[in-house]
């Protein structure tokens, strides 16, 4: 199926989407270094604008229309989070775009937090909003490490169908599990996911396998906390900015971060996914994106829509 998205970042929601078979027909972000990521990895479709200045007469048809939209305002992570953070307001060019294109479908991404922000009554909203435009609406909050991501991230996923569709969606069931239950693989490790990684300080060429050097201080803060190489890791941040104040995850080693692609392995992004800009920046598009493979288990399940129309 065609699909729009918007806030694409460095394009890991588009590369699930497209590894689920879907073509990506256009896409739109602001921040140049991720925009260059995308066009060297996925495509030239995207445009480098702020989608508040877009008409959605520049805007082609499709069938699904996807978001991870701009989360800062909503995320736990951030301790000064308000009910009228404007960022907050970006969830409404999504909207924008569904309302006058129409799709079949919509997929929304953000995180957990999103759910009780002003104790639940900004989500009732968001969701009343999406459902006002015609759509039957329903969510899910998904850890990406039950989908073989090397990462306990949880996300919520919102979902709508046109409601004069005669098909429900069904949020995918559990590829892997913490400890092996119920007959499903373990959780992947960190170091299952940095294995075949050479010492990013001995000669190789790997894309994007330098490192900060930022001093690494074992105090039980994020970023400075140590990891278990036979769990899969905490979640990655984008916190700080691409001057260098980006939060890092240390290396199971404990002797230093992550490289760029050390981090980037951990979001599931294939080895040849190439990102552009400074290491901060970087690790800023990587801590952003939607990991790949949880992208792509929610985009295949639209595929079973197409199954039952013939398509």
């Amino acid at each position: 199926m065609r699909v729009v998205s918007l806030f694409s970042g460095a394009g890991g929601l588009d590369l699930g989407f497209k590894m689920a078979g879907h073509d990506v027909v256009w896409a739109n972000d602001l921040y140049e270094d991720a925009v260059h990521t995308y066009q060297k990895n996925i495509g030239n479709h995207i445009v480098l604008e702020d989608v508040r200045n877009i008409s959605t007469d520049k805007i082609p048809d499709c069938d699904i229309v996807i978001g991870g939209f701009p989360c800062q305002g909503f995320s736990v992570a951030n301790t000064k989070r308000h009910i009228a953070d404007e960022r907050n307001e970006l969830y409404k060019q999504l909207i924008r775009v569904i309302e006058d294109k129409r799709p079949k479908f919509f997929l929304a991404e953000n995180v957990k937090g999103l759910t009780n922000l002003g104790k639940g009554e900004v989500f009732k909203m968001i969701l009343s909003d999406f459902e006002n435009l015609g759509y039957r609406v329903q969510y899910k909050i998904l850890n990406a490490a039950d989908y073989g991501v090397p990462q306990t991230r949880l996300r919520v996923i919102i979902v709508g169908v046109r409601s004069d569709l005669d098909w429900e969606y069904e949020f995918p069931k559990a590829t892997h599990s913490q400890d092996g239950r119920n007959g499903l693989p373990a959780w992947v490790s960190v170091s299952d996911a940095l294995k075949g990684l050479p010492d990013p300080d001995s000669e190789n060429s790997i894309p994007n396998h330098t490192y900060s050097k930022y001093k690494l201080n074992i105090n039980g803060y994020i970023g400075h906390r140590l990891l278990d190489p036979d769990k899969p890791a905490p979640t990655v941040t984008a916190r700080g900015d691409n001057r260098g104040g980006v939060v890092i995850l240390p290396h199971p080693n404990g002797q230093r971060r992550m490289s760029c692609r050390e981090l980037a392995s951990v979001q599931s992004f294939p080895v040849d996914y190439e990102f552009t800009g400074n290491n901060s920046s970087i690790y800023r598009q990587i801590g952003n994106a939607v990991p790949p493979l949880l992208a792509y288990t929610v985009a295949k399940q639209f595929n079973e829509y197409m199954d039952s129309k013939g398509e």
